[in-house]
């Protein structure tokens, strides 16, 4: 399987970094099945920090995960905004996993979170938000364990 990581960079070896910003699934490498998730986010990181937009192509096998403790969320769920709700305010105190796989709280789905956790809308209100909206998906290495497992095969600057 392949798997997509935008930067302003090339990342030939992936490592973990702390974070300065809650993000959906906490602390980790950030990879999607999406090349256009991906093109974009190295797009918005390029302006941002500047750099060239560069998005890094990774191999890993479906079964070479077997031995790692995985976090799978199917859909977004009642499940999955709880997890993406508590890290994203910083409030998880939940199971560490290596590998966490769900749907991306892109920019709009996490204008949906931000009135969710302010209360203005109901669990409910928000996972039935969350089915009209495209998501697309995201695999998060958040172990030295899980991480050894990319292989990196190349980068496209986009």
């Amino acid at each position: 399987m392949l798997l997509y990581h935008g930067s302003n960079l090339i990342v030939y070896e992936p490592r973990l970094i702390e974070q300065n910003r809650f993000l959906d699934f906490g602390s980790g490498f950030y990879t999607t099945t999406n090349f256009e998730q991906a093109e974009s986010f190295a797009k918005k990181i390029a302006f941002r920090r500047g750099g060239k937009a560069i998005v890094n192509i990774y191999e890993i096998s479906d079964c070479s995960y077997d031995d790692l403790k995985v976090k799978s969320f199917d859909s977004p769920n009642e499940e999955w905004l709880d997890f993406v709700s508590d890290h994203r305010n910083g409030a998880y105190m939940g199971d560490n996993y290596d590998l966490i796989i769900g749907a991306v709280a892109n920019d709009d789905v996490y204008r949906t979170l931000q009135v969710y956790s302010t209360g203005l809308l109901t669990k409910e209100q928000a996972l039935e938000a969350l089915k009209i909206k495209k998501l697309y998906n995201q695999y998060v290495f958040a172990s030295d364990k899980s991480i050894k497992l990319l292989k990196f095969i190349e980068s496209k600057e986009v």
